[in-house]
């Protein structure tokens, strides 16, 4: 038996193998994941609101995090300010249009590793119909099997910021803030299998 060839055959299977490994994908948890926004309301205070009821699927590579990719949805009708007067009025026409424009999303470009569990992601955020790229600055927080679900789960926390007037979103501009400041948690479990 020519035990070197054994060994030299398994190895190559090993790389074959690895070379034809796909990103496993995560299905977003909405009950674990948040984007919460904030902007300034006449230089006077720094309100906040969350989305929530968020969708999507993020794709992760370790060995290769530049073949991962993050695609989500999110209802503008989950808006929560803790006002109802501000949330229907931000649903409304002189903000987000919900009626008209039920959803935001967000579909990544580019994932690049720019440290220990830190990645720069680049993507397509369309609101209102007008689509933009952002940058989102993620950081990994964990990646284990759940001890409650017993899944396979990833959590990050990322954060970004931009001009809501370059989306059709610009209402009282400039007295009440351009810049929105957005942080988002999440959560998301490999499929449980039927």
């Amino acid at each position: 038996m020519n035990f070197k060839a054994i060994t030299l055959g398994l190895a190559v299977a090993s790389v074959a193998t690895l070379s034809l490994a796909k990103p496993v994908a995560y299905q977003i948890d909405p009950g674990h994941s948040a984007t919460v926004f904030s902007w300034s309301h006449f230089g006077f205070s720094t309100p906040s609101a969350n989305f929530s009821d968020i969708q999507g699927t993020i794709n992760v590579d370790n060995e290769k995090p530049a073949n991962s990719s993050v695609n989500v949805n999110i209802p503008v009708a989950s808006i929560n300010t803790n006002v109802k007067a501000l949330d229907d009025h931000i649903k409304g026409a002189d903000f987000f249009d919900a009626a008209k424009y039920p959803n935001i999303t967000f579909k990544s470009t580019k994932v690049q590793a720019v440290g220990k569990n830190k990645y720069r992601i680049t993507g397509n955020l369309t609101v209102k119909d007008v689509t933009k790229p952002v940058v989102l600055d993620a950081v990994l927080n964990k990646q284990a099997v759940h001890p409650m679900t017993k899944l396979q789960t990833v959590g990050f926390n990322a954060t970004t910021s931009f001009n809501r007037s370059a989306f059709g979103v610009g209402g009282y501009v400039p007295n009440v803030g351009d810049k929105i400041t957005v942080n988002i948690t999440t959560e998301a479990s490999v499929a449980a299998k039927k």
